[in-house]
């Protein structure tokens, strides 16, 4: 099987950008393409056809090659926990919590052989398989280790491609010492140079390209300028940099940035209105008077609602939530506002049963058996009869207080008609669900949202549009068109 590796010079050079775009350019141009990254390290997650659980950021790829997301194209990812352990999901299931030293130790001859494995099957179905690193593939402490980078690509003999982020200084550094940190026999398989996030003039930057093309013998394939637009982010460092505010928009939602928070992909299509703006807040800082609040999905749902309580940010949010704000808890989120949550076994650290924020009248215990499917409902609000797709993802059993034991005298009524994934309260102020994905249907987002405009004296938006799925291909069609527009494939593909 064909192959292409992709590796960079650091974390957040752009390597996952590089991988999506060739996705959808080799398809493009006939080739059966499949994504793969062997192992990958990240909270925000997506469950295939199978129930199987990968990285969301192999699921876009698989979009972008015009396939169905697969267990195959990630069959090792790490879920960071927070007390230097994570959760090992080997080929689509959960299968234990290990640190680093353990995981070396228990799970690399394992892993390695999934990779493998994952592989041959992918060239079963595939004529190419793109294949994207972590971090640098150069990290001499780690190497020995490494199940990613050239590991990865000397198993396929795969024609490699090393990205750069020239935005962030000193790129020829970085280019020139990954490649003297390289083995020789897998310095042999770079054959391009992406130099990526370019903002200035070409012509300024082109004896830089000559001098390295010379000293190290490796054409420079692309050099791809700083690209405007959104794109679905791996991991929570990307939210240190929030979404840049419209001045269009006429609604204000905030998103909790809990510390283990999660599937934060659920807002892409709230960050693709142009009428919202989606800010991210500590639970440091104060929530201040947003339109709606969001607590999202999270790995480590009681500690941090410890972090909430500690900070003042449960308060704020139950003080909003009475003064009849708009508060929406998705997965983790839902499970956080419920009156307690326990969790006898101990998986999230000490056993025991911790009180929640009490905006709904559920409880949930955390258990081992973790719930992974995809889903097609119907809603019963804010509008009845629309149908929802999305994916369920979580550890715990939820159930619904009845009204005689909660000792609340709110009327709740069922989110869709499947009674498990959620409530609402008869306002329509307090929502919780667990279905991720929910904001991809348009017309329920635009249902939702429309509430809200109302509550501010706005008109409502149509309702009538497409899911977000549909903005994403275009979005896919655009970032393939301006990366082709400054790559130079030919190297990779010689000799094909």
């Amino acid at each position: 099987m064909k192959a292409i590796m992709v590796v960079g010079t650091a974390s957040h050079a752009g390597k996952s950008l590089v991988t999506t775009a060739l996705c959808r350019i080799l398809n493009r141009r006939g080739w059966r393409v499949a994504p793969f990254k062997g192992q990958n390290m990240a909270l925000n997650a997506y469950v295939t056809n199978t129930g199987a659980e990968i990285g969301y950021a192999q699921a876009v790829q698989a979009w972008s090659a015009g396939v169905a997301p697969q267990v195959e194209m990630n069959p090792i990812l790490l879920k960071t926990q927070g007390d230097m352990t994570s959760q090992v999901v080997l080929q689509g299931k959960a299968v234990g919590r290990t640190n680093a030293k353990d995981y070396y130790e228990n799970f690399f001859d394992t892993g390695w052989k999934a990779i493998k494995d994952s592989l041959a099957r992918l060239s079963q179905d595939f004529d190419l398989v793109v294949c994207e690193g972590a971090g640098s593939p150069a990290e001499i402490n780690l190497k020995h280790r490494d199940l990613t980078n050239m590991r990865v690509a000397s198993h396929l003999n795969a024609a490699t491609v090393l990205v750069a982020d020239i935005d962030r200084g000193g790129v020829f550094a970085h280019i020139i010492g990954t490649l003297e940190l390289l083995e020789p026999e897998e310095r042999a398989l770079i054959k391009g140079i992406v130099i990526n996030k370019f903002r200035g003039q070409r012509e300024l930057l082109q004896p830089g390209i000559e001098w390295l093309e010379q000293r190290t013998g490796i054409p420079v394939i692309g050099v791809i300028p700083w690209l405007d637009q959104s794109f679905p982010a791996e991991d929570s460092l990307s939210l240190m940099d929030q979404p840049r505010q419209k001045s269009s928009a006429e609604l204000n939602i905030a998103v909790i940035r809990l510390p283990h928070i999660s599937n934060f992909t659920d807002f892409d299509p709230l960050e693709a209105e142009a009428s919202v703006n989606v800010s991210y807040v500590s639970p440091k800082d104060s929530l201040g008077y947003p339109d709606a609040v969001i607590l999202p999905g999270t790995k480590t749902t009681i500690a941090d609602l410890m972090v909430l309580q500690r900070t003042g940010m449960a308060e704020e949010i139950q003080s909003y939530a009475a003064a009849g704000g708009t508060v929406l808890g998705i997965c983790g989120g839902f499970q956080l506002m419920g009156e307690y949550l326990a969790d006898p076994e101990g998986l999230e650290g000490e056993d025991g049963r911790y009180p929640g924020l009490g905006l709904l009248p559920v409880r949930t215990v955390i258990s081992s058996k973790k719930v992974a499917r995809q889903r097609l409902v119907t809603s019963e609000y804010p509008y009845m009869g629309l149908p929802v797709s999305g994916y369920e993802l979580h550890q715990g059993r939820t159930q619904v207080v009845p009204p005689s034991q909660s000792g609340k005298d709110v009327t709740y009524e069922n989110l869709f008609d499947d009674k498990g994934l959620g409530l609402v309260d008869t306002s329509q102020s307090v929502w919780g669900v667990y279905l991720h994905g929910l904001f991809d249907n348009g017309p329920w987002r635009r249902s939702w949202l429309n509430r809200l405009r109302q509550q501010r004296g706005l008109g409502s938006l149509p309702t009538g549009i497409n899911n977000y799925r549909e903005q994403r291909e275009m979005m896919l069609d655009l970032l393939a068109d301006s990366v082709d527009a400054h790559l130079d494939l030919n190297p990779l593909l010689a000799d094909s």
